[in-house]
C-alpha cells in the first residue's frame, strides 16, 4: 500500500518522469561541446576557450549576444519537438496508447535539453557528471527549479535567483549541493515538484484527445506543443539572462562554494502572475524519444 501511495504522489510522479527522461540518449547536453558549437559563429577562439574553461560571462560575452544564441537554440528545439509531436498524432486513435507515451518522452526530453542549453549560455556549471549515470540530488533539484521557472512559479524564480547569486559570488564550477539538498531551498524543490506532478495529471488528457483524430490530430498536437514549449523556453531564458551570473561586468571573488541556505523559510509557493500560461504537461509512462 505504501508503494502505491508513492506512485500516486504528485512529487514522486514528477521526479520519476524527470529521472527517466534524463537517461534517454541525446537528452544530456555536453557543456563544452555545446558552447563551442553555439558560439563558433559569433565569438573568437579565445572567447570560446575562456567561456568553456570559466563561463561565457567571464569571457566578456554580452548578454545581448547570448540572447541571440539562446534564441537560435530555442527555435531549433521548438521546431524539433513540435514536428515530433505532430508526427505522433498522425496514426489516430488506434495508435493512441503507443503514441502518447512516446510523445511524452520526447517532450520532457526537449524540456531538459533547452534547460541545459540556456543554463550553459548564461554561465551555469555542468549539470550532469556523465552521459549515462544517475542524476545526483543537487542536479535533480536544480532541474526541478528550472522546470518551475518554465511553468511560471514564483518560488522557483526566487530559488533559482538565490542559487545563481551564490555561484556569482564565488569561483564555483559545480552546484552548491548542500543548499539544494539540505538547506531551506530543498522544501521549495519538493513543493515545485508536487505542483508540476499535479499539472502532469490534470492536463495530460487534453493532449491525448488531440491525437484521437488522424491528420487533424497531428496538426492540433503539433500546435499545442508549439504554443506551450516556446513560451516556457522563453520564460526560462528571460529569467536566466536577468541574473547577475550572466552579467559580464560582474567580478567574482575567489573562494570556495558556500553551501548555505538560499531561501527564506517563510517564502510561499504560488504561481506567477506575470507571463503565466497553461503549459502542456506529461504522463508518467515514458519511452525513449525519437531521433
Amino acid at each position: 500500500m505504501k508503494q502505491g501511495k508513492e506512485v500516486e504522489n504528485p512529487e514522486s510522479r514528477f521526479f520519476a518522469v524527470l529521472l527517466a527522461a534524463a537517461k534517454f540518449p541525446g537528452v544530456r547536453i555536453h557543456r563544452e561541446a555545446y558552447l563551442r558549437s553555439a558560439l563558433a559563429r559569433h565569438c573568437s577562439e579565445e572567447e570560446i576557450r575562456r567561456a568553456i574553461e570559466e563561463t561565457p560571462a567571464a569571457a566578456g560575452i554580452t548578454v545581448e549576444l547570448l540572447d541571440k544564441v539562446a534564441n537560435e537554440s530555442i527555435r531549433y528545439e521548438t521546431a524539433k519537438v513540435s514536428a515530433l509531436s505532430a508526427a505522433a498524432g498522425i496514426p489516430g486513435i488506434l495508435a493512441l496508447p503507443a503514441t502518447v507515451p512516446a510523445d511524452t518522452a520526447q517532450y520532457v526530453g526537449h524540456m531538459l535539453r533547452i534547460a541545459q542549453k540556456l543554463a550553459y549560455l548564461y554561465s551555469w556549471p555542468e549539470l550532469f557528471s556523465d552521459e549515462g549515470g544517475d542524476v545526483d540530488d543537487a542536479t535533480k533539484g536544480m532541474l526541478t527549479l528550472f522546470f518551475g521557472v518554465m511553468f511560471g512559479t514564483q518560488s522557483a524564480n526566487a530559488a533559482v535567483g538565490k542559487v545563481a547569486g551564490m555561484l556569482a559570488e564565488q569561483v564555483a564550477k559545480e552546484l552548491p549541493k548542500k543548499a539544494l539538498t539540505h538547506g531551506v531551498v530543498y522544501p521549495l524543490v519538493k513543493k515545485v515538484a508536487k505542483y508540476l506532478g499535479v499539472k502532469m495529471t490534470t492536463q495530460s488528457f487534453a493532449k491525448g484527445v488531440s491525437k484521437a483524430i488522424p491528420v487533424v490530430g497531428a496538426v492540433v498536437s503539433g500546435g499545442l506543443t508549439l504554443a506551450t514549449y516556446l513560451p516556457m523556453a522563453k520564460r526560462l531564458k528571460k529569467h536566466l539572462a536577468g541574473l547577475p551570473l550572466a552579467d559580464p561586468s560582474h567580478q567574482a571573488s575567489e573562494g570556495d562554494v558556500v553551501d548555505g541556505e538560499v531561501v527564506e523559510e517563510h517564502e510561499t509557493f504560488a504561481p506567477a502572475d506575470a507571463e503565466r500560461h497553461d503549459a502542456e504537461t506529461v504522463a508518467v509512462k515514458l519511452e525513449p524519444p525519437r531521433d
